[in-house]
């Protein structure tokens, strides 16, 4: 199995047709200059060392370099191997708030980027843990199942964007529900089945729906909600690019924190509540809670030694440049 740790750099593929499109018309324009002096059979004997076969072969070289560069920077890796192991940890459902307020930039870069960052730090921490993810904003979808992969879980987290819900909105009753649907059940060894947590992410107040109704379930399956508040309770404008936001009828948007919701929501069902700061998301004082919760016995299928292979790549490039580099452009002249 092949997979690219970094995908996003095999878009410079689309430089190869337009470097293509540019050679052609640099060529025509070249003969259409040279035709302006006379025919140009007659000038060809004329100007020697010119080798118009070598340029072409040369320019493709540079396309080769192109392509092969592309795919080192993709950071191709190969590892097909699964393994199965038997680990005793807790199972963590992130719900994310990805509406549109979350690109606000009252914390830098901005409020989801500052997210993204510290839920990959989090997930660095992981060691017998399952993680899924769940995004939301007028609707709740699942992102990423409960997984015990790691890996895959940090590049689901970099992926997170406002562009994953059509709908706007901050329905947080459909985001605990769907992260409650996406938990499978959990036993300890005493039966207890309190080894489930769900870390709750948002920068809005709810509308139009009943949060603390979806929370008492979540309580009474034994699953414990921990709320990150960001933003504050008196509200702020949003701030994209320089410019506030409006609303269709053009007022100024305003989001507010209901902390006094986030925080009931976490204490119905035995979690706490944390206001974020520019310093700190809460991931942290959140992960020492859930460090202490009980855990559970459960098998994990993981791809296993995913090995890097860019660098056989950069070495064909730097083959490749270095034939491009010793092809002279011209031929050289004979002297009788």
């Amino acid at each position: 199995m092949i997979r690219f740790a970094e995908p996003q750099y095999l878009y410079l593929l689309f430089l190869i047709p337009i470097l293509v499109a540019l050679f052609v018309l640099y060529r025509r324009r070249q003969k259409r200059l040279i035709n302006e002096f006379g025919d140009l059979e007659l000038l060809t004997p004329l100007m020697k060392g010119m080798a118009p076969g070598r340029a072409v072969f040369k320019f493709i070289l540079l396309l080769v370099a192109i392509g092969l560069l592309s795919f080192a920077l993709a950071r191709p890796q190969t590892g097909s191997k699964l393994r199965e192991v038997k680990r005793n940890g807790g199972q963590i459902m992130l719900a994310v708030d990805v509406s549109r307020s979350m690109l606000a930039e009252d914390f830098k870069p901005n409020r989801l980027e500052r997210t993204k960052y510290a839920i990959g730090r989090l997930v660095e921490k992981l060691s017998d843990e399952q993680i899924g993810m769940v995004v939301f904003a007028g609707d709740a979808y699942i992102q990423l199942p409960i997984t015990a992969d790691f890996r895959a879980a940090s590049s689901f987290v970099r992926t997170l964007s406002p562009d994953m819900v059509p709908r706007q909105g901050t329905s947080i009753q459909s985001a605990i529900e769907m992260a409650i649907q996406a938990m499978p059940e959990a036993k300890t060894e005493d039966g207890v089945a309190n080894s489930r947590a769900i870390i709750l992410i948002t920068d809005g107040e709810s509308h139009d729906d009943d949060p603390l109704a979806a929370a008492a379930t979540a309580a009474e399956r034994g699953i414990t909600i921990h709320t990150i508040g960001i933003g504050t309770p008196e509200g702020a404008p949003i701030t994209i690019g320089g410019e506030m936001v409006k609303d269709e009828d053009g007022q100024i948007v305003v989001t507010k924190l209901d902390e006094a919701t986030l925080g009931e929501i976490a204490t119905s069902t035995g979690g706490v509540y944390v206001r974020s700061t520019e310093r700190s998301l809460g991931l942290d004082e959140i992960f020492a809670h859930i460090d202490t919760m009980n855990k559970s016995d459960f098998n994990a299928t993981i791809f296993d030694e995913y090995a890097e292979q860019f660098f056989y790549i950069l070495y064909l490039v730097l083959a490749v440049l270095a034939i491009e580099f010793l092809i002279p452009q011209r031929k050289a002249n004979n002297r009788d």
